[in-house]
């Protein structure tokens, strides 16, 4: 709301700083630190208002050091989250962007779901919550929402660079070309960004066009089905992570401000032609977004770092999730997921391996046996005896390598 009144001040009247909003790096600055007060100022108030309604977290005896003293506290902190984030955007970013509506849909969409299913568990008195179809239904459903949206909306749209040998004639002719005359037009497009192979570049439609060159028209069920995968193993990842102090919200800070980059170099001419990477126009409106995400579970954590003070219930994790799949399928590096969300795939495939290892010895040899001392893969360790303030920290720094990694295998062709 603050760009559009701002930018009729500039146009109408030549409101003194008001070409500040114009600029994305002024606006992604402001909503962070927007978002940041908001969290941390009002996020205590959230605290003891949780605190006043008991809602409590009920503790599962797992054996674990420090585990007794978690029981009672304040869950359902996602609120925090939710509203720090929303707030600074509402405020600072171009709400028409398509991007922008996408990623506030998700915002509520998920976090409805999560809000129910901690609703069930603390007032319905059901440590179940949300049966779990429903959760998927969800997730399949936004899935849905987000893939058909960036697929048929007219404002999602990819340009690709002129041929190599269509460049240097231009640039014979006019050695001071702008970038921008480099590329084509603007068009659909079903290409993603995926490592290590040529250009860094694949097309969904290439998954059915070997059948036949006609079928491109149903390149979009491809990419439906990509993106409720997508959704639904990053919110799952994301909600198995949240399992001791500060472990999701500083994990998923990293991931986030990894992809704002992904955000701002791929919606620039500029840059996007310089790292001969897919230039997206309008994408680059998603950093406002991110900064105020980023800001938010930075303050957030003030308060969830051990000892927690909050937790965030699912109605944290599973928006958080859902936040960072869209993100990555909207500027085209989900594939790139793997890499930069290795924690909370590690996490997801503890918990895929120890079930199944245990199913498979108990049927063949009458005995579960386990991979992990106890999964989550967090959990191993402090089974281990390694404090939760360790495995936290240590998990970051894993983390913080693996967002390294992934800028890095954009170079890697």
């Amino acid at each position: 709301m603050l760009y559009y009144l701002f930018d009729y001040l500039e146009k109408q009247y030549q409101f003194p700083g008001a070409t500040l909003f114009g600029y994305l790096t002024f606006r992604a600055a402001v909503a962070m630190i927007l978002s940041l007060l908001i969290s941390i100022v009002y996020g205590k108030r959230i605290i003891r208002f949780l605190q006043s309604k008991q809602v409590g977290e009920t503790i599962r005896d797992l054996g674990l050091e420090g585990q007794a003293e978690k029981a009672g506290t304040p869950t359902m902190g996602g609120i925090i989250i939710i509203l720090a984030t929303l707030i600074p955007v509402l405020l600072l970013a171009k709400i028409a962007n398509v991007y922008i509506i996408l990623l506030i849909v998700t915002t509520l969409w998920m976090g409805t779901i999560g809000f129910i299913d901690d609703y069930i568990k603390k007032f319905k008195n059901d440590k179940q919550g949300l049966k779990g179809r429903f959760k998927v239904l969800g997730q399949v459903g936004l899935g849905i929402i987000v893939a058909t949206t960036l697929y048929f909306h007219k404002d999602v749209t990819m340009k690709e660079k002129l041929p190599m040998e269509v460049q240097k004639e231009l640039l014979a002719e006019n050695p001071n070309l702008e970038p921008s005359k480099l590329f084509d037009v603007e068009e659909k497009s079903t290409k993603t960004t995926i490592p290590f192979v040529k250009n860094n570049e694949f097309d969904y439609a290439d998954l059915i066009t070997w059948i036949s060159p006609g079928l491109k028209k149903y390149a979009w069920i491809i990419f439906v089905l990509a993106a409720i995968f997508i959704i639904t193993a990053v919110s799952n990842g994301a909600n198995l992570t949240d399992g001791i102090d500060g472990l999701a919200a500083g994990t998923s800070a990293i991931i986030v401000l990894t992809l704002g980059i992904f955000a701002w170099v791929s919606g620039n001419i500029i840059f996007s032609d310089y790292l001969n990477i897919m230039y997206i126009p309008r994408v680059e409106e998603i950093t406002i977004y991110i900064a105020a995400f980023v800001g938010a579970l930075i303050g957030f954590l003030w308060y969830n770092t051990y000892p927690a003070q909050v937790f965030m219930g699912d109605t944290g994790s599973l928006t958080i999730g859902g936040i960072i799949a869209v993100i990555a399928i909207a500027v085209r590096k989900e594939w790139l997921i793997p890499i930069l969300c290795g924690i909370f795939l590690a996490e997801n495939l503890s918990v895929v391996l120890q079930v199944s290892y245990f199913k498979y010895t108990r049927k063949k040899y009458g005995e579960g046996r386990r991979i992990f001392k106890m999964s989550p893969l967090h959990h191993h360790y402090q089974k281990s005896g390694y404090h939760e303030s360790k495995i936290v920290t240590r998990f970051w720094i894993i983390g913080i390598l693996l967002a390294i990694l992934a800028i890095v295998t954009l170079k890697i062709r």
